[in-house]
């Protein structure tokens, strides 16, 4: 890794523990303004005071997030986009390019791809594509990676979460999300895999906050580099307090009653 791409890296993971809480906020697009980030900046300000790591945003929401007081954040501009109301939701295509997301300061870009779905050649080649340019330009890529399509029947089976990691770090990304197998011995296959960094999703809105914090526990003890979960942060009760209790996990290697103690006031 070169020393551009080192130095970004610091701002979008610890130093320290070289663990991450990236926190995503580009649901806009694909469902709309959802409970949680209809105010865009003050939803960043939230789990910024948590000591979030980093948020995802798109291009137009850099401006309406950006805060001029607070504890400072990572920002990572995503590049990809589809909407929910597609016929073809799983097919991503490029929205903005790394050169834009420099302009905007970021200090990292993602890209989405569906492995499985239709549209995954395009996907697969806008990854390498746009892995060539962040080498170029020294910018961190975070790869999200899903399997999702007609031949998959269960995105979380522990192969095809293994083959998404793989998938992101051959084509180069230096950092790459996958979905979470369910617990620490089927998930840990994925990140032994991945030669770069592997932190999970978070899913759909979960029905305990407990359980949240489980999850982030298990891809912990699994080995994973932290997490990049949105909804069940930014719809959390309280979204600081959940950032605050899933550091305790990933950057201090807190047992989940001591976080549940944080997340509990």
């Amino acid at each position: 890794m070169g020393i551009g791409k080192e130095i970004r890296m610091e701002r979008i993971m610890n130093r320290e523990t070289r663990k991450t809480i990236i926190v995503p906020m580009d649901h806009g697009v694909s469902s709309g303004p959802i409970p949680g980030i209809v105010n865009i900046k003050e939803a960043v300000q939230k789990v910024a005071r948590g000591g979030a790591n980093a948020v995802v945003l798109h291009k137009g929401m850099v401006r309406a997030g950006h805060r001029k007081e607070g504890k400072d954040i990572g920002l990572i501009v995503h590049l990809s986009a589809s909407t929910d109301l597609s016929p073809r939701k799983n097919d991503k295509v490029l929205v903005c390019t790394v050169e834009e997301a420099i302009r905007l300061g970021a200090d990292a870009v993602s890209v989405h791809v569906n492995i499985g779905a239709e549209g995954e050649r395009e996907m697969l080649r806008d990854l390498g594509y746009v892995a060539k340019l962040c080498e170029e330009w020294q910018m961190p890529l975070l790869a999200m990676v899903y399997g999702r399509g007609p031949k998959i029947e269960n995105q979380y089976d522990p192969k095809i979460v293994a083959h998404c990691a793989r998938v992101g770090a051959e084509l180069g990304a230096d950092i790459v999300k996958v979905p979470y197998t369910g617990d620490p011995e089927t998930f840990r296959p994925a990140v032994e895999g991945s030669p770069v960094p592997v932190v999970i999703a978070g899913g759909p809105k979960m029905k305990s906050e407990k359980e949240v914090l489980q999850m982030v526990k298990g891809a912990i003890e699994a080995g994973a580099a932290g997490l990049s979960i949105g909804r069940n942060i930014f719809q959390a009760k309280d979204p600081e307090r959940m950032v605050r209790a899933m550091a305790l996990i990933v950057h201090e290697g807190k047992d989940l009653e001591e976080a549940l103690k944080v997340l509990e006031g």
